[in-house]
């Protein structure tokens, strides 16, 4: 496998504009459950592009986005030059570079396969404050949902690189257990992204488990991309499905 500071570097533009964002309403459930207030202050471990990080920030709450690729660290810099309570950071989970006992949430999106959960908790815990919050999210890819996503996830499983072997519902409640020390909740919520080809293409291409443009092996893909695209497109567009899963509670 690729180094995972780095393989995402050359897919920066397609993941900032082509990859889904977080449905609202997991913000009530974040101050209803947790009692997030404007006032919190956040880590983003793998903040990457700033995706993650938007949200909060919208909410009024410091978000320091903690991201080792530079490339992402720009990407995000850019995207949210807006907010002048992001702070960005170089840094990785198992090594922030925060101050001890900092931060009132830990919050990791889309990223937290790819860490060492133990390095990572141990992290977690020397930043955090006293009964401080794990947080952690994924959009999770709808699979079978409809014949669109079903012959999208042919396609990845005939042309994607190592796509089996960095698919993030390789988590499995063990590590989950083991990096909220016990005890943690969940909670899910419906999310769309409905994409015209272009919007598809990109976000394929976002992808760090298939072929990059200049390698041969993209043409076929791309082409029978084209394929499932016409075959199951409503007026220009398809929509790719997902379950925004969220697993929290206070680190033990």
């Amino acid at each position: 496998m690729s180094n995972t500071v780095t393989r995402f570097s050359n897919r920066v533009a397609n993941y900032v504009k082509y990859r889904p964002g977080y449905p609202p309403e997991m913000l009530d459930l974040f101050r209803r459950e947790m009692g997030l207030t404007k006032d919190s202050v956040l880590a983003d471990i793998g903040s990457g592009t700033g995706l993650s990080t938007k949200p909060f920030l919208e909410n009024g709450n410091t978000v320091y986005g903690v991201e080792p690729n530079e490339a992402m660290r720009d990407a995000a810099e850019e995207f949210l030059k807006a907010f002048p309570n992001f702070i960005s950071h170089n840094g990785t989970a198992e090594n922030t570079n925060l101050d001890a006992a900092s931060m009132d949430f830990v919050i990791a999106a889309q990223a937290f396969h790819w860490f060492d959960v133990n390095k990572t908790r141990q992290e977690s815990l020397r930043i955090l404050k006293p009964g401080g919050w794990g947080l952690l999210m994924w959009n999770t890819r709808q699979l079978d949902a409809t014949p669109f996503l079903r012959d999208y996830e042919r396609l990845l499983l005939d042309s994607g690189t190592d796509y089996l072997n960095v698919r993030h519902d390789r988590i499995n409640q063990p590590e989950l257990r083991a990096f909220f020390g016990g005890r943690y909740d969940s909670a899910e919520f419906d999310n769309a992204q409905p994409l015209d080809f272009t919007g598809l293409r990109a976000r394929l291409m976002s992808s760090s488990y298939v072929p990059k443009e200049d390698d041969s092996r993209a043409i076929p893909m791309l082409e029978r991309l084209r394929e499932i695209f016409d075959i199951h497109q409503q007026s220009g567009r398809v929509n790719m499905l997902y379950r925004t899963q969220i697993y929290y509670g206070r680190l033990a």
